[in-house]
């Protein structure tokens, strides 16, 4: 096998921990600009507020992101899909909240500091540094640490999910399988 080869093969199926964390970068890249996206267009084209407009990108991005993590970045996890999408919608629920909410602040309070306006800062400009300002603290301090050591691990919190999981979606659930 050649080196690019092996590379590809490693990125792709190693447990290792530098390949494990390159296709959580990738996973959380692609949703994170998915997110910022929506976001964005939410904001800029359809006129909704900072909060609400982040809270829709957070929703497409946070779709995108169980998705590609359970199927690409951790896909060797024992965790099934049940107990991961209870688990990572708690996390993302946290996420939602502290985007949607930390950007709203910090747009109030850059709308306020006045030399931003004079340096040419227009509404779209104060939104754009809220949002990746918020989503960078809370991308490490938040998502990544939660999903790294409990959403995709068998954690004792898994028969409480499983409870859940199956009050919330019974018909849905006759079959448990690791497939998603």
């Amino acid at each position: 096998m050649n080196f690019f080869a092996k590379i590809a093969n490693n990125l792709v199926h190693s447990e290792n921990l530098a390949y494990t964390a390159i296709r959580s970068t990738i996973s959380a890249q692609f949703s994170g600009w998915l997110d910022f996206a929506t976001a964005f267009a939410m904001f800029s084209w359809v006129g909704l507020r900072p909060v609400y407009a982040t809270a829709i990108g957070a929703v497409v991005g946070g779709l995108s992101n169980c998705f590609i993590n359970y199927k690409f970045t951790y896909p060797n996890q024992a965790c099934a899909w049940n107990i991961v999408i209870i688990k990572f919608f708690m996390v993302w629920l946290g996420a939602v909240l502290l985007n949607s909410f930390g950007t709203q602040l910090l747009y109030g309070l850059l709308t306020k500091w006045t030399f931003l306006a004079e340096i040419g800062f227009k509404p779209d400009g104060y939104f754009t540094a809220a949002r990746l300002s918020t989503a960078l603290i809370v991308s490490v301090f938040w998502i990544f640490l939660l999903q790294k050591n409990f959403v995709y691990k068998q954690v004792s919190f898994d028969k409480y999910a499983e409870k859940i999981s199956d009050f919330l979606f019974p018909s849905i659930l006759k079959q448990k399988s690791k497939n998603f």
